[in-house]
């Protein structure tokens, strides 16, 4: 799409926004979209002040956008979940991870599914735990479980006739030997309704005439990330994917000598980006469009920051050297080759 815009002498997110994608336009591969901000990621990306950045000599800016059709997480955004639901502190939850030989057989832990799957699980236990609760809570006031009305973690007596202060959920576990034993709720589900996640990254780098090394100068990443249950923990995957995008597309590759045998199978040879290869990388999360069909709009986000780097990276060094690079790793003999080709 950039070589596009360079023919056509217009700007690379201004094609996009006049040809992005949005709701209710069918997938290539058959869905149609719904609750999508792909549009509003590539107007984050433009509004970016490192867009308006000039470049000097030697120096390239590119764009691209990525895609993928998410259904990502941590004990953390369980706990928040749950504490939102039940309407206490968070301090107050402490998830245990369960071994898998205690609940039955589900889909894998993996790629983008935790927050969004896991997070619909822990959701409708602790709905099931606030309906426990109010059913103890009614016992103990001695009246009808549809006079008890939960709320920000305590449960209300709604009898006139009771003269009755609310019982958080401290006091009901230290009664729950009274009131029927322990407080559990479990949830099996089969997570259904994936929100797709869209990216839009910008690359400026500097390359070396003399040597091909190529140096990344900025790297604002924009996601759709429906709803962050936990920004931090988002911003951070988003800049692993760009970091482990900018090893694969400048240094990572693998090589062998004319027998077959791998020369560089240590990390000492198989060059990953470290910190100080990288600039501070800008998250950007776009949170207009929450996923309806999660309790609290949650999107997968793990794996759509890895889909942009190798295109935003090989459009900004093909255009600081002004020449179309194809291959990847735009190693610097890979470089270097091709300006003195040109």
């Amino acid at each position: 799409v950039d070589e596009l815009a360079q023919k056509l002498g217009v700007d690379p997110i201004d094609l996009r926004l006049q040809n992005g994608v949005k709701d209710g336009v069918k997938a290539a591969y058959g869905p149609t979209f719904a609750n999508i901000a792909y549009l509003e990621t590539l107007q984050a990306i433009k509004d970016s002040p490192h867009y308006k950045v000039k470049l000097g000599p030697n120096q390239g800016r590119g764009v691209a956008a990525g895609f993928w059709f998410n259904i990502g997480g941590s004990r953390a955004s369980m706990a928040m979940m749950a504490a939102e639901t039940l309407g206490i502190a968070v301090e107050k939850v402490r998830p245990i991870v369960a071994d898998t030989s205690s609940i039955g057989f589900s889909m894998l832990t993996g790629g983008s599914r935790v927050t969004f799957a896991t997070g619909m699980a822990v959701v409708e236990a602790a709905n099931k735990v606030i309906v426990d609760l109010k059913s103890r809570a009614a016992k103990l006031w001695d009246v009808a479980v549809d006079q008890v009305a939960w709320r920000d973690g305590q449960a209300f007596c709604l009898d006139a006739s009771k003269d009755v202060k609310p019982f958080t959920l401290a006091k009901l576990a230290a009664q729950s030997g009274r009131t029927g034993g322990a407080i559990s709720a479990e949830s099996a589900i089969n997570a259904q309704g994936a929100g797709p996640g869209f990216a839009v990254h910008l690359c400026d780098v500097e390359v070396d005439p003399e040597t091909g090394q190529v140096t990344v100068l900025r790297y604002p990443a924009a996601q759709d990330v429906g709803k962050a249950i936990h920004p931090s923990y988002v911003e951070g995957q988003v800049q692993g994917g760009v970091a482990q995008g900018v090893g694969w597309a400048l240094n990572e590759e693998y090589i062998y000598d004319r027998d077959g045998k791998m020369e560089n199978s240590g990390f000492l040879d198989y060059r990953v980006p470290v910190a100080s290869d990288l600039p501070m990388i800008e998250a950007i999360l776009v949170e207009c469009a929450p996923n309806p069909r999660h309790p609290y709009g949650a999107k997968g986000v793990g794996e759509v920051p890895i889909v942009p780097p190798l295109a935003a990276v090989g459009n900004a060094v093909s255009a600081a050297i002004g020449v179309r690079m194809a291959d990847l790793p735009l190693s610097p003999p890979r470089i270097v080759a091709a300006m003195e080709a040109r």
